[in-house]
């Protein structure tokens, strides 16, 4: 029977290359599935060290994710572990390697239901000044960056992936890769679109600098650094975190806070919620619903202040 690493990196392999899941998707499969092995190899009797994976009991399983309890990981940790770990033993008895899946009843422990973080349309609109306020950086593509983040609704590593070709004629949308593959259509606003054009044009020098072609860092990213090579996810991280410290907002803001901002803004604006659904290329509609408990909140607020038996009015 082969050992965990093998099928632990065969499963990897097959995610990655045949489910198309992205680095990163794999990279937390990869530290849940290690976890998971240095637990049970810790966890089990000693005569039972180093199991076949035919060997591992939906009891050792539930030990592993007692371990993670006592050392107090959040519940949101906990549950992509447990995902990770049905996961693998799915695929494994799928192929053969066990008969009996330990993993298939487990259970998700209670994850409490965070509002996500989401900017006003005053702070957006402040932030997306900034690079032409004050040009840290790279001024028309850091402005392209923020307005593209915020008018589609992507993920950091969609828009890392993106290519100039990618990007329709008009500027107005782009076809970007998700997770696990899947390709969307997504668009963008007058701002986002004039913002682009012009970071356009100024990649275009840059990429045609003598120094950037001969140094063979040329690249058909839409984003780019001032070598001519990829911007990567990291990258743009670092951009917006360094832009919104110099804003003065006292408050971290992330890629993905402009992703939940989008959708805030689109279920406010009366957006049928499968619609924002396709538009941030979720796959199932429960992730989508966490947004709706923030237009629940203002609605309830709305309500208490409004009508005549409101708590506010009482």
């Amino acid at each position: 029977m082969s050992d965990f690493t093998d099928l632990i990196e065969e499963f990897l392999a097959w995610q990655s290359g045949v489910r198309g899941l992205s680095e990163h998707s794999v990279a937390a499969y990869r530290s849940d599935l290690y976890a998971m092995a240095a637990m049970l190899k810790a966890n089990v009797p000693p005569q039972a060290k180093n199991p076949a994976c035919d060997a591992v009991t939906t009891e050792d399983l539930r030990a592993c994710i007692g371990a993670l309890s006592r050392q107090n990981k959040a519940a949101a940790s906990i549950n992509r572990f447990i995902a990770s770990v049905r996961n693998f033993f799915a695929y494994c008895r799928r192929f053969g390697y066990i008969k009996i899946d330990p993993a298939c009843d487990l259970k998700t422990v209670k994850n409490p239901v965070r509002v996500p973080k989401f900017m006003s349309a005053e702070e957006v609109d402040a932030l997306c000044a900034q690079p032409g306020q004050t040009p840290l950086l790279w001024p028309e593509r850091d402005t392209a960056l923020f307005e593209m983040l915020y008018s589609s609704g992507c993920r950091v590593s969609e828009l890392a992936q993106l290519k100039l070709g990618d990007v329709s004629a008009a500027y107005d949308s782009a076809l970007v890769r998700g997770k696990g593959g899947k390709d969307r259509r997504v668009f963008f606003s007058k701002e986002a679109c004039a913002a682009l054009k012009r970071y356009v044009a100024e990649r275009g020098k840059t990429i045609g600098k003598a120094g950037a072609q001969a140094a063979g860092k040329t690249t058909e990213a839409l984003f780019i650094n001032r070598k001519g090579g990829a911007l990567s996810a990291r990258g743009m991280r670092f951009i917006v975190s360094r832009y919104s410290s110099a804003e003065g907002t006292n408050r971290h803001v992330s890629p993905h806070v402009f992703r939940h901002t989008f959708a805030t803004a689109m279920l406010r604006s009366g957006a049928d919620i499968r619609a924002v659904q396709e538009m941030l290329g979720h796959s199932s509609i429960s992730t989508t619903q966490r947004y709706t408990h923030v237009t629940t909140e203002e609605l309830t607020a709305l309500y208490n202040r409004a009508h005549p038996h409101g708590s506010e009015n009482k």
